[in-house]
């Protein structure tokens, strides 16, 4: 049988040959969509996350009396105004002065209201040394980041004027301009960076400049596609910013590997002598078919995000699908025009001394040489993996999770946090009080006054505040606004204390026994604490639906029970260990300087989860593309052994390029400033680098060899499942081959 009379078949295979038929539609409909995307998307806008809607619980109650009774909370800011030398205090006249001027240079830009001075409201502190000017920014609060800056040049031109004293701006909307400032060059230098990485890599995997280019053009436009559609899909989910960084992340890494499982497939099947069209088919049946599998598993691995109630993870999570799903289907039907467009055009552009790489069976040598010991010694292989691995896991049995607090996540780079550190120093918790919402029949009741009194009194002598407790009622909406520092300040575990002290002791006994009373506690030590408490209960039903359902797409994609249980424990030692390397360097320190993350002491709260749903949906784009060719090797005639040395040594070279793409992306984000972003670059990097290697290229085949034929195990009641399996015929067999001694193949 010639060439041209190789069958293959299948929903990739005809997704495939339709695009090589119909090559300039493929390509126009991808270009429509792409451009349709961002246009309706640029059209809607982006609706991002509210804050009252991120949670449940008391946070949600509070932000729901708030928003119900129309209050419009503006954003506050605060002025530290501090003695540089120690000596300094603030009844000194150089002292007073300095107040007042700043009380004037802040009136003068006509951007606040409710200024008041420390001498009026008693904002000293106990060391007589540091004060507090307080005001309220004018308009929205969800704006007023936009408008601070000409306050924030007001504060500094008094700063020139009194050198002996400290006197800096910190609050709501300054902290939310220098967060999003930093988050906007963090989130650009990874951008500006992943793509001459990622490109830099196909031109080694490659050795030509027009084959490296293809993958890294799908991937941008899929992204340009997504962040398109995020606009559309917010109206109905809303996203966010770290949403977008994720996709980000997620869609250079998906996006391009797909590609290269595709393109190198093509390339070995044109150098083992296919002619063009057959080896474009071939690629499409094989490596088409892995990648809708590997996309399908993904896509539902996020899906789990969208179970946690949580605004920021549902986000996230639908972000992560829309883009694998744009990633897959781009990859399957525009790819395979653009090979059959470009013919042997992909090779322009060649470097010399990469040429090498298009030649011979596509085997690797180093891994050849690897799979030969683990072969001959499968048991000791798996001892020794295992072992490894669960050693690099043990740290995360002791794993601390923490929503970061500002000098945590961006440490001593941004000037404010060097402010947060003083106000904390010298009054403890006033950079993120607590806010008891308080909602009576009648907040103006002799029972109600007095019930906000002794909560007043009680929040200080309970220990859980110092003070000052400051008060604000809305009598017109029935509803008081209590600011209680917590003792603590940016320990967020005596901070969190504090807090269950004010809920569980303070307010029963005081406005709790008032009838018709209402008084959830809220703000920023309360928000980490409820979204930890939320996140931990929906980790159950996460897992639960990412792991099954993994399993049910392995089942039906290899018809083997034995792959589908491999699968799953091979990725969930491989998150083990990430987790371990996490908790290790992040919380314990060990190497935490190498990546710029000393002092940080905690996981940020929503990574584990989020790690778990990413890795375990991106760790099947290896785990398929290698178990499937293993498996089509078998299929030919091959015996065990010989077709888990096939597949892993003809996939390495692409497995490891996909993998140190992926690895040198993620840890693009592993450099940035925000520890957040680092933790997530570094523990994905972690992952797939374990994944790639000492999972399938030892654990793996190791396994594999172990089991035997009985890794193509079904039972017989579950014969009546689809039948997904690889389902082309890449090379023409006679006859089916006859089982060798002691070997049954069961699909």
């Amino acid at each position: 049988m010639g060439n041209g009379d190789t069958r293959v078949r299948g929903l990739a295979a005809r997704a495939g040959g339709w695009s090589a038929r119909h090559r300039w539609a493929a390509v126009g409909i991808w270009v429509l969509f792409v451009v349709l995307a961002m246009g309706l998307g640029s059209a809607a806008g982006r609706v991002d996350v509210n804050e009252s809607d991120q949670l449940k619980g008391e946070t949600h109650t509070a932000a729901k009396i708030i928003d119900d009774a129309g209050i419009k909370q503006p954003a506050s800011e605060t002025v530290l105004i501090q003695a540089k030398d120690g000596t300094t205090k603030a009844t000194d006249a150089a002292f007073r002065a300095a107040v007042t001027d700043v009380v004037k240079a802040v009136r003068a830009t006509g951007r606040v209201t409710n200024v008041t001075s420390p001498y009026d409201t008693k904002t000293i502190s106990r060391d007589g040394h540091s004060a507090l000017v307080q005001f309220d920014m004018r308009g929205d609060a969800d704006t007023a980041k936009d408008r601070v800056e000409p306050v924030l040049k007001a504060v500094a031109g008094v700063q020139k004027d009194h050198g002996a004293l400290r006197i800096e701006e910190i609050g709501g909307a300054s902290m939310q301009k220098q967060y999003a400032d930093a988050f906007g060059d963090d989130f650009q230098q990874a951008e500006y960076s992943a793509v001459p990485v990622a490109l830099g890599i196909l031109l080694i995997a490659f050795g030509a400049l027009v084959a490296a280019l293809l993958p890294v053009a799908l991937a941008i436009t899929a992204i340009m596609a997504t962040m398109g559609l995020m606009g559309i899909v917010s109206h109905l989910q809303p996203m966010s910013d770290t949403a977008n960084s994720v996709m980000l992340l997620v869609g250079m890494a998906v996006g391009v590997d797909y590609c290269l499982f595709y393109l190198r497939r093509e390339r070995e099947e044109r150098a083992a002598g296919r002619d063009a069209g057959t080896a474009l088919r071939i690629a499409a049946a094989t490596s088409g078919r892995a990648i809708i599998v590997s996309g399908v598993t993904v896509c539902v691995a996020m899906a789990g995000m969208l179970f946690t109630g949580l605004a920021e993870f549902e986000a996230m999570g639908l972000a992560s699908l829309m883009v694998v799903a744009v990633a897959m289907v781009g990859s399957v039907t525009v790819l395979p025009a653009l090979l059959s467009l470009l013919g042997e055009r992909v090779e322009k552009g060649r470097i010399p001394f990469l040429r090498r790489r298009t030649r011979g069976n596509g085997e690797s040598r180093f891994w050849t040489a690897v799979l030969r010991g683990v072969l001959a010694r499968p048991v000791v292989s798996v001892v020794v993996a295992v072992g490894a691995l669960l050693a690099v896991a043990s740290p995360a049995l002791g794993m601390k999770t923490s929503q970061l607090t500002l000098d945590q996540e961006f440490g001593d780079s941004l000037p404010i946090v060097q402010t947060y550190n003083r106000l904390n120093d010298a009054f403890p918790g006033g950079s993120e009080p607590a806010q008891v919402v308080v909602r009576a029949k009648d907040i103006g009741s002799p029972e109600v006054r007095q019930a906000l009194a002794d909560f007043k009194e009680r929040a200080i002598s309970s220990g859980a505040s110092r003070g000052p407790v400051d008060v604000r009622v809305h009598a017109a909406q029935n509803v008081a606004l209590v600011s209680v520092p917590l003792v603590g300040g940016s320990d967020s575990d005596r901070a969190t204390r504090s807090l269950e002290k004010l809920r569980d002791e303070v307010r029963p006994a005081t406005l709790g026994k008032v009838d018709g009373v209402q008084a959830p506690i809220t703000g920023q030590v309360a928000g980490s604490h409820d979204f930890n408490d939320q996140l931990v209960g929906s980790v159950v039903p996460v897992f639960a639906f990412v792991v099954v359902f993994a399993f049910l797409l392995m089942l039906l994609s290899f018809r083997s029970l034995t792959v589908a249980i491999t699968s799953i424990l091979l990725n969930l030692l491989s998150v083990g260990a990430a987790y371990g390397i996490l908790v290790a360097v992040f919380q314990h320190g060990w190497g935490a300087s190498l990546v710029g993350a000393e002092g940080v002491g905690a996981i940020v709260t929503w990574l584990p989860l989020f790690l778990f749903v990413i890795l375990f949906g991106l760790s099947m784009d290896y785990h398929v593309f290698v178990v499937s060719r293993i498996r089509e090797a078998r299929m030919r005639g091959r015996g065990t052994r010989d077709a888990i040395q096939h597949g892993v040594v003809t996939t390495a070279g692409v497995v490891t390029s996909a993998a140190v793409i992926m690895v040198a992306v993620f840890a693009i984000f592993g450099t940035l400033s925000m520890q957040s972003m680092k933790q997530m670059g570094v523990g994905l990097a972690a992952a797939v680098l374990i994944d790639a290697t000492v999972i399938r290229g030892v654990l793996l085949p190791a396994v594999m060899a172990l089991l035997g034929e009985r890794n193509w195990y079904l039972p017989k009641w579950l014969h009546r499942l689809p039948d997904l399996t690889h389902d082309e015929s890449p090379e023409a067999v006679a006859a089916p081959p006859a089982p060798r001694e002691d070997e049954r193949l069961r699909v």
